[in-house]
């Protein structure tokens, strides 16, 4: 699968803080440079955000891949309308895409809606896990699928509202342009890397629905200009504050109007619930919406503003809208479109083997060698803890000599009773201690 983080070789300097807050233990350095395992990449832009020398980077959709269709429909995610100081009017935003080379716009937020008003009003056939799991994030999908694979019966398996505005977008566009689907394009204007990945490899669909997807921080610029010199938006605004409320953590929650619910944000505090969950410590909870980026979707590290500003923004506009808009309910074919055709399943990202027997070995071989590391998790080795050094020297992506302090050992063995330091000429030694010379 392609990733939508990546890496700038020539910008890295090996400086190890990209392996100390990837939440799934995915990049190594190796040689002085980073390198990004792309089984446990998650595209949660954690290290695009903490890599002090901007050698990581998120890779979306270029603007001139517009020109290749002939009807080309705008799916704006409600997070971009937070980025916008003193925006008075949502259909300010909606007309400026239409000047930078749209046709036509369908808000993720209405058809955030029509999900909200499935979940209200469906009966289940079956029971389910829970507590359920929100599936409006493909980085938790992703992670729940390589970290947690005990919990993906608790996702509740509705495709994203992206997605849903895409079949819903290119359906309307086919009906009313006449034009076959492949002379429609369809684009989300998106927060986070995850969404660019799971528009080409959607998480819960056999095929993509979009067929790209543009970073807000892209069109952002390109808006402003447009915006300003609007004086009469044309009312185009669809979605009420139950859709454009998806932009921010709790959103979901509240739009579908359950008392019995946590909403978490940030990729730390969701490992912490979805451990939780695991161990049988949520009974009381019924639903659960997990958010990878601070303060929801306004957090993405795709995005040009601060997210507290941002939330302040959507909040308030949500305050100035109707709950709903829309107010007619998808027919019961449509309805079908929700949901999951493919089931997430588990990717063994972290096996250690194919065979049982052979994974046991070098499990083992892997406790045995982290016992005589020290322990210190430092990252000079390259990996950003003991274990994981240790298990990439069993599976032989590193040496047992690329952690300095088992070099030491060896060279103090080597050099005798003198230490190390033995072989140095007088002013490069190191002093000892006084008290340790006075007792000698």
């Amino acid at each position: 699968m392609k990733h939508a983080v990546v890496l700038d070789v020539n910008r890295c300097r090996g400086c190890t803080t990209c392996i100390k807050n990837c939440p799934t233990e995915a990049i190594r350095v190796r040689r002085g440079k980073a390198a990004i395992l792309a089984d446990r990449c998650i595209d949660c832009g954690r290290c695009i955000q903490v890599c002090p020398h901007r050698a990581i980077k998120s890779v979306s959709d270029d603007l001139e891949q517009l020109g290749r269709y002939r009807c080309r429909v705008a799916v704006p995610e409600p997070a971009l309308y937070g980025q916008f100081q003193h925006l008075w009017d949502i259909n300010l935003v909606l007309n400026g895409l239409l000047k930078v080379g749209f046709d036509r716009v369908f808000e993720s937020a209405r058809a955030a809606e029509l999900l909200a008003q499935y979940t209200g009003s469906r009966k289940e056939e079956q029971p389910r896990a829970m507590p359920l799991i929100s599936s409006n994030c493909p980085t938790i999908l992703r992670l729940i699928q390589i970290r947690f694979p005990q919990l993906i019966d608790h996702v509740d398996p509705l495709i994203l509202p992206m997605e849903l505005a895409a079949i819903l977008a290119r359906r309307e566009a086919e009906r009313e342009t006449g034009l076959p689907p492949e002379e429609i394009g369809v684009f989300a204007i998106v927060s986070c890397p995850a969404k660019v990945t799971a528009a080409h490899n959607p998480e819960g669909l056999e095929k993509p629905v979009l067929d790209g997807a543009f970073a807000i921080r892209d069109l952002y610029s390109r808006l402003l200009r447009p915006m300003e010199q609007i004086r009469d938006p044309k009312p185009m605004l669809s979605a009420g504050a139950t859709g454009i409320g998806l932009a921010i953590a709790s959103g979901e929650c509240h739009a579908r109007q359950t008392t019995k619910y946590l909403a978490v944000d940030g990729i730390e505090n969701s490992i912490e619930m979805l451990e939780e969950i695991e161990d049988g410590r949520q009974p009381e909870v019924n639903f659960i919406e997990l958010s990878a980026c601070t303060q929801g979707c306004v957090g993405g590290c795709l995005c040009v503003e601060n997210p507290y500003a941002a939330r302040m923004r959507i909040r308030r506009m949500m305050k100035e809208q109707p709950a709903d808009r829309c107010q007619t309910p998808l027919s019961g074919a449509d309805e079908e479109d929700l949901k999951f055709d493919r089931m997430l399943r588990y990717t063994p990202a972290f096996q250690l083997d194919e065979d049982r027997a052979q994974a046991m070995a070098k499990h083992l071989r892997i406790e045995a060698l982290e016992a005589h590391l020290p322990g210190l998790h430092c990252g000079s080795c390259g990996a950003p803890n003991c274990h994981a050094f240790a298990e990439d020297v069993v599976l032989g992506r590193a040496s047992a000599d690329d952690c300095i302090f088992k070099v030491r050992e060896r060279m103090r063995g080597v050099a005798g009773p003198g230490g190390p330091d033995a072989y140095l000429p007088p002013p490069f030694r190191q002093r000892k201690p006084k008290e340790k010379e006075e007792n000698e």
